[in-house]
């Protein structure tokens, strides 16, 4: 050990303030929802229901005709004005079909 250290660690190890640390007794989740992964892009590993989120975006007050959407896929992160839905499709307001069962989430913007 070298005079440096011995001045920084031997002389103010004596006057050292007493630190308090209270039990936590309760049982903690607060990693299981979200977590960072590759990237840091924010992953989320807690199931989505597409088809209940799908349904609550066109039974909204605020969906008359058309709502701006951000639509997650394997692939993509889109945005996109949907307009309607069939079985198996979303519809969009430029024309294209977008596939339920390849939607991993979908929010309103």
């Amino acid at each position: 050990m070298n005079k440096f250290t011995y001045i920084i660690l031997g002389d103010n190890m004596n006057n050292l303030p007493n630190v308090s640390a209270f039990p936590i007794e309760k049982e903690l989740h607060n990693s299981q929802e979200r977590f960072y992964g590759i990237g840091s892009e924010l992953v989320n590993n807690k199931p989505v229901n597409v088809i209940a989120k799908i349904n609550h975006i066109f039974a909204s007050n605020n969906h008359v005709y058309k709502s701006r959407v951000r639509i997650k896929t394997k692939d993509d992160l889109l945005e996109r004005t949907i307009v309607g839905k069939t079985s198996t499709d979303l519809l969009t307001l430029s024309g294209d079909k977008i596939r339920i069962i390849d939607i991993l989430d979908i929010d309103r913007i």
